[in-house]
């Protein structure tokens, strides 16, 4: 369940962390942010293992995941947002 503000509304992230790849994150993220344009292969809240290709840098990505999988990964500066 997303965490939401006093308002009611949905609450942007509050916490931040650098993510190393085919580590199991401390927590799963509300997005992720990616410093070098790139590939980038993940295991979402679901379970499921998605590659999503030609990721811009410098964006947020708004991407539930739990997992950053090496192999398929070539996006870099990859920072956890939660």
């Amino acid at each position: 369940m997303p965490t939401k503000d006093e308002f009611g509304t949905i609450a942007p992230a509050d916490n931040a962390f650098n993510i190393v790849q085919d580590t199991n994150l401390p927590v799963p993220t509300k997005g992720i942010y990616i410093g070098g344009t790139g590939s980038l292969q993940v295991q979402m809240v679901s379970g499921a293992t998605v590659t999503f290709a030609g990721l811009a840098a410098g964006i947020v990505h708004p991407l539930r995941i739990i997992q950053v999988i090496s192999a398929g990964t070539t996006a870099t500066g990859l920072i956890g947002l939660t």
